[in-house]
């Protein structure tokens, strides 16, 4: 594993500075959460370049890593990515497809998962982000999802549709501690709870989050690794009991 970071940190080293250098911008492919954290890690040294992080919307987990700025080169280069929407052919006659069995349909194309980002769930249709150079590919042979014939079509802008579908939850924990939130959120015991801090699966926006003791901010962005993802909005009040009530949006 170590490996795996210290060449991934290496790769970053060299996109930096082959924008630098050569005044262009350079891209990545997209970057998972624990691959977004090993940036983090390395964001002073390489910041000399300028960098966005974009995976098609605010809310994208799967970011593609872009070095270089506008103020830096002096022109803009937007991202290389596009979204394809899928649906049945016939829906009555489409079965109940989730997250996994679209992107199984893809693996099974060949398609390596770096140039896939998020795929969004809509009813039974699905909105793939992906970059711009396997649209093509995509389009012309993705034709079925499990036993569902589906259609594919690239779509000309970023619909509305990768927007995510919020819930509004009010809490109570008897502390605003990450631990406690995360267990109440997931209804899990508070060893569950600080073994996923443990075991660096808990981000916060796009960052590692291994301070199970810490406090977050309104607005942050908590991912966890095997359970989803939710914004905090911050404590609404103490109850007459001391505990505190606190506000979330979890992503759907």
């Amino acid at each position: 594993m170590n490996e795996v970071i210290t060449q991934l940190k290496k790769r970053f080293a060299e996109l930096a500075e082959r924008s630098y250098q050569k005044n262009v911008y350079v891209f990545t492919d997209f970057l998972n959460l624990s691959e977004q954290a090993v940036f983090f890690e390395q964001e002073r040294e390489v910041s000399y370049a300028g960098y966005t992080l974009w995976g098609g919307a605010e809310s994208s987990e799967r970011r593609m890593l872009r070095f270089g700025t506008e103020e830096l080169l002096g022109y803009e280069e937007p991202f290389p990515i596009t979204c394809i929407r899928i649906r049945p052919a016939a829906k009555k006659f489409a079965e109940d497809l989730n997250h996994r069995d679209f992107l199984g349909a893809l693996m099974h194309l060949g398609i390596e998962r770096s140039v896939l980002g998020d795929i969004c769930l809509r009813e039974q249709e699905a909105y793939l982000i992906c970059k711009e150079e396997m649209a093509d590919y995509i389009v012309n042979h993705l034709d079925k999802v499990r036993h569902t014939v589906v259609k594919c079509e690239q779509m000309n802008e970023m619909p509305t549709e990768i927007q995510p579908e919020l819930k509004e939850e009010e809490l109570i924990v008897s502390s605003l501690r990450a631990d406690a939130i995360v267990a109440k959120v997931w209804q899990l015991s508070r060893n569950q709870s600080l073994e996923l801090f443990r075991g660096k699966k808990v981000f916060v926006n796009g960052r590692q989050f291994e301070n199970n003791s810490g406090i977050w901010q309104e607005g942050d962005i908590v991912s966890v690794r095997g359970y989803g993802r939710f914004r905090y909005d911050g404590m609404l009040q103490e109850t007459k009991k001391g505990r505190m009530r606190f506000l979330i949006q979890k992503y759907i």
